[in-house]
This record gives C-alpha cells, structure tokens and sequence, in this order.
C-alpha cells in the first residue's frame, strides 16, 4: 500500500512539472519575435487611442538611429514625419477603428502604377507596405496589434512624403539638398499636401500639380503607357566597358551575346573565331557595322536593354524638374546626346543646328546660364585640364610640339615665352604659363565664340573643323559645344538686341557688322544688352507620337 501511494505521489508530482512546462512553454510561444507580449484584445472603438500611444511612443520616447525605428521600420523622410505627428499629437493618419481610410487604398493604388510617372515603387517599401497591410486585413490576432497600426501608418507617410518629393524636385539632386531636409517645407510643403490629401484631395490630383507643365515632360510621360505594355521585363547581364579583367569580361560578353539567342552552344573553350562569328552574327541582326570585333557602339546596343530604357525614361524626367518652371520667353537648347542646339521662342522653333559636344573623357557639363557677349575672331586660351592631360606630356617630349599647334607660351605678364628655354620636366601638377591660340582661321573656336558664365570655361563657338559634323556620332570636343550654324545664332541675338533696344540707331553693331568684321578678320566684341537664357542639358529620350524615341 505504501508503494502505491509513492508511486501516485510521483505521477501527481511529475504531471505537476509537466503542466509548469507547458504553461511556460505557452507564455513565450505567445512572445513576438522581439520580446513583446502579444497585444492585449483592444475594442476598434478604442484602437485609435492605442495607435495615438504606439506613435507617441515610436517618435517621441524612442531613441532613434539614423533612420530605423525599429528592426522592420525604416523611414527616409524622418524630420517632416517628426514634424507632422507632432502637430496632429500623433493621432493616425491612414487608419481608424481597425479599418483604412479611404485615401490609403488611393495612395497603395498609384505605388503600384508608380512607373507610369517614371518612379520605382520599391523606392517608397512597397513590398513592405503591402505585406503589413495583408496581414493586418486577414490576421484577426495581429489585427488587434496596435504597434502594428501604427508601422503602418508611419511607412505610409513616409512613402507619401517620399513621392511628393520626387515628384516635385526629382531624384537626382544630392539628398542634402533634398526638401526632406528643409524646415520650411516641413509645414508649407509635406503637411501642407497631407492635409490636402485629408480634406479630400485626390492621390493622383495632388501628384498631378506637382509635376512639370513642359510640353516635352507632358510628351514624355504620355509615352510611358505603351512602352511598359510592350516592355521585355527580362534582366539582362549589363556590360561595363572599356573593361580591365579581359576573362571576366570574355564570360559576360558570352554571356550577355547567350541572353540574345547568340550561342556558341556546349563548348567549354571559345576560340577567338567562333567569338568573332557571334559578333558578326549580333552586329548584323542589329544594324552596326559587321567587323566581328567588340565595339563602344556594340556594347551600347547590349546595354540598351527595356529595363535600362525605363531607367533613362526616368532619369530624363527628372531632368525636366530640375528647370524652372515656366522656361524663358527666348532661350538656346542644347540637348547633348541629340547632338543638335535649337533656338525657341515660346513654342515656336527658330532655328536649329549641328554640335559637336564632349568627348566621353572630357563631357560636355550641365549648365544653366545666359550667353553675355559674342566674340568675333577670338583667341583661345588653352584651359589647364587639357594643357596637364594633353600639352605638358607632349612638351615633354618635344618643346616645338606648340608651334606645330599653332599655340604660343606666355608668363603672368602677359610676355612671351621661349618652350625651348623651360625646363618642362620639372612640372607634374601644373605650369606657371598659359598657353594661347592667336585668333585666325586655323584657331579652334573658329570665327566666333558665344560666352556666358560657367565654372567650366565652356562655351558656344565656330571650329576650324567644319566637317566633323557630318559624323552621325559627333563627341569629339574638350567639353565645349561647337555649333554648325553660328552664323544665324549670332544674327539673331544683334538683330534681337536691337529690336529691345529703346534707341536701336545706337547699337554699334548689327548683321552687316559681324560679316564686315568676319571678312577684314577683325577681332571685336559684342556685349550683349538682352542676354539669351542657354540651357545645355542631357535628355537621353523623348516621347513622340506616344513612343519612346
């Protein structure tokens, strides 16, 4: 009998541990991940309150790095959020009584259309966004989870404050400069259009003002529908060229030419031939030159890809934003890889020419300026960049190499200077020189030369190389733009000085003076009363007829 109660005080004892166990084991199953205790079962009426305090909670008490709250939180607009919530007392904005408000379906609708204003819906979390919001519509535990309401309605401020700024400024600014970053937009810029969004403004609407009125942005934008409709989604291994590890670039070139249907099947060893027969084969089907050898043009071609195209559509979008918003009544376009200059008046197109712009070493610059005076018969100064890359390597070798170029050496004082009695050998990172091109025929601004101010020492001008431009690819300058009709550019801008000119018979010169000058070889120079706005900038697409060109 003893025996038997010991051994029934040991089950008893031993079902007594097991429930313990269980017990604990049941506490922490019903732990989050980060510790937290699952949410107490709140009523919807009451859940506003909660989210107020999970808010208050995740802004004000937390110490937050950088821009994490927490390890699923990541906000990039953090100080107009801060700002925002602060002055609302951190009531939420997106969701109310476990229900969303009517704007948030909105604003998750235009994220996932985001291409068709050129933006990336992963730039604002969408996969993030849309995985908490599937989980709080169909977990009816987490759903009573008032942190988790409130991540949400943070990333949703986040994304909206993110795309109103890339709508407006772009993309392409130094996030220092973003609007994020700027106190006074914090209230008359962020809250201002969260405000309008909740007295019941549109998503779309509000996008709608915030965007350029260009009529080439307008062209552009309206392009992107069929292109994304007929778009190759594939990804394509991008070529980086020139290259420096030849095997590594002889395997993705393989590659890449594999991805287009070009293969050279099983074969563990590709000979130069059977290369060289994969190029011609590429080349051929896509209209470049058939030489069987790797090409700048070719690699271009292979990098052409739809996903780089949509990439460059976005890009040259925010381009647009970056001009002022209404564009001068008169000014000088430049698009760079066009290769062309048109002269506008309104919407009318007065002119348009050839230029040759920077060679892919030395670039033609963005600038925004104005052209302040013509220069006939101009003499160059040679800029330092190219008298360190081109002209001292050169001198080194051969001090008459400046005569040959038609160059002379001066000091400070402006005398000149023997090359041959300069000990060039000395010099690594600069010279106490400046080298000069006499004005004349064989000078390399040719016969006239446009100014405006710019850190770079570019300008428009002539070119004693007038046959380059009948090359289809024409980067072949220093950085400047060299201009095949400079004559009606000049011609235009007296003819317009004197037509806003109060006493046009003062001027001291027009038309016939720049021809007269030109023909006796005069050096003159013209300052400009009205300054024509020159814009030199690089658009890599254009919309026409609802394509993508």
């Amino acid at each position: 009998m003893n025996h038997s109660v010991e051994r029934s005080a040991k089950s008893s004892f031993i079902l007594i541990l097991f429930f313990s166990i269980f017990l604990v084991l049941l506490f922490f199953s019903c732990r989050n991940n980060s510790g937290a205790a699952m949410p107490e079962i709140i009523d919807p009426a009451d859940m506003d309150i909660y989210v107020q305090k999970q808010l208050l909670r995740l802004l004000k008490e937390n110490d937050i790095s950088k821009t994490s709250i927490d390890d699923s939180t990541r906000l990039f607009f953090e100080a107009p959020i801060r700002y925002y919530y602060k002055q609302t007392k951190y009531a939420a904005v997106w969701s109310s009584q476990e229900n969303w408000k009517p704007y948030t379906d909105s604003l998750f609708y235009y994220l996932s259309n985001a291409s068709m204003d050129g933006l990336f819906r992963e730039d604002y979390q969408y996969s993030l966004l849309q995985s908490l919001k599937q989980t709080l519509d169909t977990d009816s535990i987490k759903r009573k989870d008032a942190r988790l309401w409130a991540r949400a309605d943070l990333l949703l401020t986040d994304a909206f404050f993110h795309v109103l700024q890339d709508m407006k400024q772009g993309r392409l600014q130094h996030d220092s400069l973003g609007w994020k970053n700027k106190e006074d937009k914090q209230e008359n810029f962020f809250a201002f259009y969260l405000n309008k969004l909740l007295s019941g403004d549109t998503v779309s609407s509000i996008v709608h003002t915030l965007q350029p009125v260009n009529k080439d942005y307008i062209a552009l934008k309206k392009s992107i529908p069929s292109f994304l409709d007929s778009m190759d989604t594939k990804n394509y291994t991008y070529l980086y060229y020139p290259y420096k590890d030849s095997i590594s670039f002889l395997k993705k070139i393989l590659k890449r030419l594999s991805e287009s249907g070009y293969s050279a099947g099983t074969a563990a060893i590709i000979d130069s031939a059977t290369l060289s027969t994969l190029l011609k084969q590429y080349q051929k089907a896509n209209g470049l030159k058939t030489s069987g050898k790797l090409s700048a043009a070719m690699v271009k071609k292979l990098n052409s890809t739809d996903r780089e195209k949509l990439k460059r559509i976005a890009i040259t979008l925010d381009r647009y934003k970056q001009l002022p918003a209404r564009l001068p009544e008169k000014y000088i376009w430049v698009n760079i890889p066009a290769y062309a200059m048109q002269l506008w008046q309104k919407d009318s197109l007065l002119m348009e020419s050839k230029v040759i712009v920077g060679k892919p070493g030395t670039p033609t610059p963005h600038i925004i300026s104005q052209v302040s005076d013509i220069v006939v018969y101009p003499t160059w100064t040679v800029p330092n960049s190219i008298i360190m890359k081109e002209l001292l390597p050169a001198l080194k070798k051969d001090p008459g190499h400046l005569a040959r170029k038609d160059l002379g050496l001066f000091n400070n004082n402006g005398d000149p200077v023997d090359p041959w009695s300069v000990n060039w050998a000395k010099y690594k990172k600069g010279i106490p020189y400046f080298v000069r091109q006499n004005s004349g025929d064989n000078n390399a601004l040719g016969v006239i030369k446009f100014n405006f101010k710019n850190p770079y020492s570019v300008y428009l001008h002539d070119t004693n190389q007038r046959y380059l431009f009948k090359n289809k690819m024409r980067s072949l300058s220093h950085g400047c733009v060299r201009v095949q009709d400079w004559q009606k550019l000049a011609f235009f801008m007296v003819r317009n000085d004197s037509i806003n000119s109060r006493q046009p018979d003062s001027l001291h010169y027009n038309s016939d003076s720049i021809t007269s000058w030109i023909a006796q070889k005069q050096k003159h120079t013209i300052s400009l009363k009205k300054q024509i706005p020159v814009f030199i900038l690089y658009f890599g697409c254009e919309g026409a007829s609802n394509a993508v060109k």
